[in-house]
């Protein structure tokens, strides 16, 4: 007997807003179209308004509503004609805006409903806000792509389960890098909780030593100005913003580059860390949120304690003089990445599926 495709609506961002969810979201598109039981649609959050509308993209407030009602108008058709929503959600105001429109959606039309929860500021929105914990515990299955936010989730009495990010390793090239040369990159959005000016305080101090080294910045946000002017103010040469890149442009950044910087105060589970890894790019980074999750100090990165520009600076300098621990680092990270092939991650999400309907 053939068995009929599982309808799924993957409710996420788009490439419109650009970041870790609107990767993952497509990465998961990709690899669900090789699974013949899964019929898979996808829903933007973020869809864009039909071209008559467009106009009302210009007023303030008028553009919030006008985006919701027809996101919220697309959601009601989607989830009539789907077995499974499959609901990705950050924090604070845009759990409320699109992943609980959805979840309330889905169980009123008497369909599965899963949370794909990917925030590293989950404690805080399930303690302090009252709509949180509540819709959380409407969704059929929570799941997380990491085991920080499954620790979070236990906290408040929620059995989340993990199915990691994982990362096609062949669109990166890896390289043996041996002697370094201070040639530095970062591409987190330029926001406050991923601490960028931590970044920059750690690049003057490398810069004192070295005033040949650059930093390239391959990301946009609504920091940028402010940290082009600290740029300014701390007399940084050889510093690039690059504003947004696509996914494709990516890889060669990588494959440019010496060292990987990344000084987030908040975190959950950056694929940029199995990126460099892929890359063979070693990565100093803060101990935040689930970056301990994903490398281990000392064996596939350097990590060092939050907003710690010097400590930032010194792992930095002994990368540029220790040729045998790059090798280690990178040789080791190789190994570690294996671990997010997108095959386990697509059989655990079909899996998922099959169990949620029978």
């Amino acid at each position: 007997m053939t068995r009929l495709p599982m309808k799924i609506l993957l409710v996420a961002p788009s490439f419109d807003i650009l970041g870790g969810q609107s990767i993952q979201a497509s990465r998961i598109r990709k690899e669900m179209e090789s699974v013949a039981d899964v019929d898979m649609r996808f829903l933007p959050i973020n869809p864009r308004l039909p071209g008559p509308l467009q106009w009302l993209k210009k007023i303030r407030y008028v553009r919030t509503a006008a985006n919701f009602t027809h996101y919220f108008l697309l959601l009601l058709g989607g989830a009539a004609r789907a077995d499974v929503l499959h609901v990705f959600s950050a924090s604070y105001w845009s759990y409320n805006f699109w992943a609980l429109p959805a979840i309330l959606v889905g169980r009123a039309f008497g369909k599965k409903v899963i949370l794909n929860y990917r925030d590293g500021q989950c404690a805080d929105h399930m303690r302090n806000w009252p709509s949180a914990l509540p819709a959380v515990r409407l969704a059929h299955a929570v799941v997380t792509p990491s085991g920080f936010l499954v620790d979070v989730f236990a906290e408040f009495g929620i059995a989340a389960r993990e199915i990691r990010n994982f990362i096609d390793v062949s669109r990166f090239q890896w390289r043996d890098r041996g002697p370094l040369r201070p040639v530095f990159m970062t591409n987190r959005i330029l926001e406050p909780l991923y601490n960028v000016p931590c970044i920059l305080r750690a690049f003057r101090r490398i810069q004192d030593r070295y005033p040949e080294a650059s930093l390239t910045l391959a990301h946009d946000g609504p920091l940028r100005d402010s940290l082009e002017a600290l740029t300014a103010e701390l007399k940084l040469k050889n510093v690039r913003f690059l504003g947004r890149v696509p996914p494709a442009g990516i890889p060669q950044l990588y494959d440019d580059a010496e060292i990987y910087l990344t000084t987030p105060n908040i975190d959950c589970m950056p694929g940029s860390l199995l990126e460099c890894m892929a890359s063979g790019l070693p990565i100093v980074a803060t101990h935040a949120g689930g970056i301990p999750y994903i490398v281990r100090d000392e064996e596939t990165a350097l990590l060092v304690p939050l907003d710690d520009d010097e400590a930032v600076a010194d792992r930095c300098f002994r990368l540029l003089n220790d040729p045998e621990l790059v090798r280690g680092l990178a040789a080791r990270g190789r190994e570690a990445v294996a671990g997010y092939a997108p095959e386990r991650s697509r059989d655990q999400w079909v899996a998922l599926y099959r169990e949620l309907l029978r």
